[in-house]
């Protein structure tokens, strides 16, 4: 495992930016209940007051960053509202999007998981359901618009939606635990196509056998 702070110094970051990147670092190193604000100003390479200023507290710091990654969350779901196209590709570009966005912020996920699935640590209450719920709601109304469009058979709603959902999970996993193996966004989209062709409708695997 990478000692905690090991990179954080030699950013080129703003004092606020380095106290966000020092407390992401050392939360999903250590936790947030073992963390301290000594450590984190330490690693940034600023004081006490200055955390103080700008977060006036640990806790502050923390509701921050998560309030940050949501946000992005909610503003890439609202842009993709006004996406176009089929179904199929809106759901490869979606998944692609939310996975390139954890990519971007695969140490405030690993948080995430250690206080959603780990001991209790203190930590201020985030719905993290609710997130979840979102995703799975906008993968949901996509399948349906697939197959209102004869897109995709019509059985199975539910189930399609999960497999979608538990392909992106599945990428997730991946790169938390083994980034090694390299799976990556090709990866899932690999797997997603594969697991299109269990649900598309008749006429269109029809179609796609005579190509």
């Amino acid at each position: 495992m990478r000692k905690a702070g090991s990179e954080t110094k030699s950013l080129n970051l703003a004092p606020r930016e380095r106290l966000l990147a020092a407390a992401a670092e050392l939360f999903s190193c250590k936790g947030y209940s073992a963390t301290t604000t000594r450590e984190i100003v330490a690693v940034a390479g600023v004081t006490k007051p200055v955390l103080y200023y700008y977060f006036r507290n640990k806790e502050g710091l923390y509701l921050d960053l998560m309030h940050n990654a949501t946000n992005k969350f909610e503003a890439m779901l609202d842009a993709f509202r006004t996406e176009t196209g089929s179904p199929m590709k809106r759901i490869l570009s979606f998944c692609d999007q939310i996975f390139a966005l954890i990519l971007e912020n695969i140490e405030i996920l690993r948080l995430i998981y250690s206080i959603y699935y780990g001991p209790h640590q203190g930590a201020p209450f985030i719905d993290y359901d609710s997130i979840q719920l979102k995703l799975q709601k906008a993968i949901k109304h996509l399948v349906q618009e697939g197959i209102t469009k004869k897109e995709f058979r019509k059985q199975y709603m539910e189930e399609m939606t999960w497999a979608i959902m538990g392909a992106l999970d599945f990428a997730i996993e991946i790169e938390l635990c083994h980034p090694e193996w390299g799976f990556g966004q090709e990866g899932l989209k690999r797997l997603l196509n594969l697991i299109f062709r269990g649900m598309l409708a008749r006429d269109r695997k029809k179609k796609g056998e005579r190509k």
